[in-house]
């Protein structure tokens, strides 16, 4: 079942990126892998389902094709700035995972910033640059009959 028409934002992006191989696929081009073989390697994903994923995420404007930057006759998948945006989601979803899936002393990876070398957090504001829950706020639906 499609939720392209869905009124609901989450339930549109859900459609395009809730799969939990384009998930991976996005944070590994993020980690910076471009290579159609080393991101199968990696994943240890099927040619088929990688190629369908990957074809999938270039029709939908996250990924592009561009030559290999090595000039080799290779090409590499690249995140469009669409694709780019998509940074926030797996940095909410690594959070998460942190807080809840691993043992205290259990060895996982950690997101760094560049700069300072500093764990990555993600927090949500207000438009006023104000932290916020879920607790403190609310979906607006559609009035019926508004559209």
């Amino acid at each position: 079942m499609s939720h392209e028409r869905a009124e609901c934002p989450v339930a549109r992006a859900v459609d395009v990126i809730g799969d939990r191989w384009t998930l991976l696929i996005v944070r590994d081009v993020l980690d910076g892998i471009r290579r159609f073989s080393e991101l199968q390697k990696n994943l240890g994903l099927a040619r088929n389902i990688l190629s369908a994923r990957l074809r999938e995420l270039v029709a939908q404007g996250i990924l592009e094709i561009v030559p290999a930057a090595d000039g080799s006759a290779y090409h590499e998948y690249t995140l469009t700035p669409k694709g780019r945006e998509l940074f926030s989601i797996i940095v909410a979803l690594r959070q998460w995972g942190e807080t809840y899936l691993f043992e205290e002393s259990e060895p996982r990876s950690t997101l760094l910033d560049n700069e300072n070398q500093l764990p990555v957090r993600l927090q949500i504001t207000d438009a006023a640059g104000r932290p916020i829950s879920a607790a403190d706020a609310f979906v607006r639906k559609v009035a019926a009959g508004s559209v």
